[in-house]
């Protein structure tokens, strides 16, 4: 009995256990778990309920990993009396069980396109309507749900930091914080401007429109020591908050615009019932559109010198989504495309962004 792929598959467990970092997560759990048993944990419950669910998040990604490595390792186990017993039937579980779990790794390799830095980060994601009126606008706000959509499926968390209404359809801009593990991982992909053909429901003779929305996603750093905010260079403003919420929050000057004058980064939040917490979302947010804008910096002077860089333009989409007159959604960085817009519109994005991963690590 030839055991080879199953110690070739228990070699490249370990080989990604080492590079997803796992003895680091097991001692996270544990770590999250001693706090999560202390008598105070509850006091302020924001903040517990956000550790249990990054906890449970840990948790299950650990298990996951543990199981397929142990069940490797019993599969060597049986294999090897088997193969000494000449049990010919157990030799066969074996041989199966050797189908199985090749497949199984197959579908967590994914895992491993998720090792950048800042990947299993949280994401602050801002959608922003381009020009054409009531078009862009609608497409905005069809993008907005697409983004809500994906991160209900993966249950996470979604807080709306702040919306604006379009004249008579759809959004300007919004601004969501988007909680859970390898959230930004994910969403990268989304990152850019797209781009929709269709006929538009605003035209009264029926025309094709073609419209644009921009997407950005950036990291949710938290607290970002290197940066360090200048009060001279920004502008503070509080004004009435004109999205839902408590009683206080549309009867007082809660919500926080903060402008940074030097890059004329703009950053709005008005979900929170107070200007302070509201104020104290905006500054993290910032530092860390601050962070992801300086780093962008870098890697463009970096690719300049390589002879590949380009600028980043509006008309330079990622990706074109066609509902007339054929029906197509198609990804001009990797070229994936689908032909059921419809779905992607729902939520369902998962190949787009695993072909974006995998193009990332060729570009590497």
């Amino acid at each position: 009995m030839d055991l080879g792929p199953l110690i070739e598959l228990k070699d490249k467990i370990n080989q990604t256990w080492d590079l997803l970092k796992l003895d680091d997560t097991r001692q996270q759990v544990l770590d999250l778990e001693a706090l999560s048993s202390d008598p105070d944990f509850w006091n302020d419950q924001e903040k517990a309920a956000s550790i249990s669910r990054q906890l449970t998040e840990l948790q299950n990604e650990l298990a996951t990993w543990e199981q397929i490595r142990q069940e490797v390792i019993d599969a060597i186990d049986i294999g090897q009396l088997a193969e000494a017993e000449g049990d010919s039937a157990v030799e066969k579980e074996v041989l199966a069980k050797i189908e199985e779990l090749s497949a199984r790794f197959a579908d967590l390799e994914f895992y491993i396109l998720l090792s950048e830095p800042h990947d299993a980060s949280d994401a602050i994601v801002a959608v922003h309507a381009g020009a054409g009126g009531d078009d862009a606008q609608d497409w905005a706000e069809m993008l907005l749900r697409m983004v809500m959509r994906f991160c209900e499926k993966r249950n996470w968390k979604v807080d709306v930091l702040e919306q604006s209404r379009g004249g008579e359809a759809g959004i300007k801009s919004a601004l969501l914080r988007i909680s859970g593990r390898y959230a930004y991982g994910y969403l990268k992909s989304e990152h850019g401007t797209h781009r929709l053909v269709r006929i538009s429901p605003f035209d009264s003779e029926g025309m094709r429109h073609t419209s644009f929305a921009n997407i950005e996603v950036i990291p949710d750093l938290g607290e970002v020591d290197e940066i360090e905010l200048d009060e001279s260079e920004l502008r503070i403003d509080v004004f009435r908050s004109g999205g839902n919420g408590g009683q206080s929050v549309n009867t007082t000057d809660s919500a926080v615009r903060i402008v940074h004058i030097p890059t004329g980064i703009t950053v709005v939040c008005q979900n929170e019932k107070s200007q302070h917490q509201n104020k104290a979302s905006a500054f993290k947010i910032l530092k860390s559109r601050l962070h992801q804008k300086y780093e962008e910096e870098k890697e463009a002077e970096r690719k300049k010198l390589r002879g590949e860089y380009h600028s980043a333009e509006w008309g330079n989409q990622i990706r074109s989504y066609v509902l007339h007159p054929y029906k197509m959604v198609k990804d001009h960085r990797t070229n994936f495309e689908v032909k059921n817009p419809d779905a992607v519109l729902d939520g369902e994005l998962s190949g787009f962004m695993e072909a974006y991963l995998r193009w990332l690590k060729e570009q590497a």
